[in-house]
């Protein structure tokens, strides 16, 4: 193929990529109410209640007692020819190390790009489990990319599996994937996670920080999150 020609479809796959990124997630849509975000809530209770139910195959309990963080993306989705795009939203919760107890949720969007042979779009379910108190502050950064500011291995499955992958243990960040009803630790690199500060402040008010919420305990606690925070209680205490 001459090289014209190759260079013409490579720019025409990037355009049609970049708009098919335009429409999944367009800006300068109508403002978020207090509704919209709760449903996020309500989709990411729901992914993790499938996950820690399944039997022999979810995240190991005792990596949900030993991490100092959750975050949860449901439904994140991943697009391109040539070049992909990938946009989710979903919460982060922390665990406090003395009570154990979990925190208010915070919404976070996750961001990512990769350049490679990929056709297509895929829905993706995403958990990544942040295991020290270091990788959970740098995650409250203003913007944080897994791989570079942060380590990040794909985590064990199993009831057992956590005792067998000390190595992976020393990650910062240990993620799992859950697409077409399979789920398994996989590696994800080159995303980027920030705060989504209209949700954060639609659902909790201007004046109240990210971190008021996962370390003061201020914000907003509605019913459904209300029940996602008692999930993670039960499945941790």
């Amino acid at each position: 193929m001459p090289e014209h020609r190759r260079i013409m479809q490579i720019g025409s796959a990037i355009t049609f990529t970049l708009l098919a990124a335009a429409l999944l997630f367009p800006r300068g849509a109508s403002a978020l109410t207090v509704e919209d975000v709760d449903k996020r809530i309500q989709g990411c209770r729901l992914v993790l209640s499938n996950v820690l139910t399944m039997p022999d195959k979810g995240v190991p309990r005792d990596l949900l007692v030993r991490c100092r963080g959750l975050a949860v993306f449901p439904g994140v989705i991943k697009a391109g020819v040539v070049v992909g795009v990938s946009f989710g939203n979903g919460v982060v919760l922390r665990r406090d190390q003395t009570s154990g107890l979990w925190s208010k949720p915070v919404f976070f969007n996750i961001r990512g790009g990769s350049i490679g042979l990929q056709a297509g779009a895929q829905s993706t379910d995403l958990i990544l489990l942040i295991m020290s108190e270091e990788g959970f502050e740098r995650l409250l950064e203003e913007k944080l990319t897994l791989g570079a500011d942060v380590s990040v291995a794909a985590g064990p499955v199993g009831r057992e599996a956590s005792a067998e992958t000390s190595i992976r243990l020393n990650a910062g960040i240990l993620s799992y994937s859950r697409a077409k009803g399979l789920f398994a630790g996989f590696s994800l690199k080159g995303a980027a996670l920030e705060p989504d500060t209209e949700a954060n402040e639609v659902y909790h008010g201007k004046d109240i920080s990210v971190q008021d919420v996962l370390y003061e305990n201020k914000g907003a606690l509605s019913e459904a999150a209300r029940s996602l925070v008692e999930v993670l209680d039960q499945t941790t205490k």
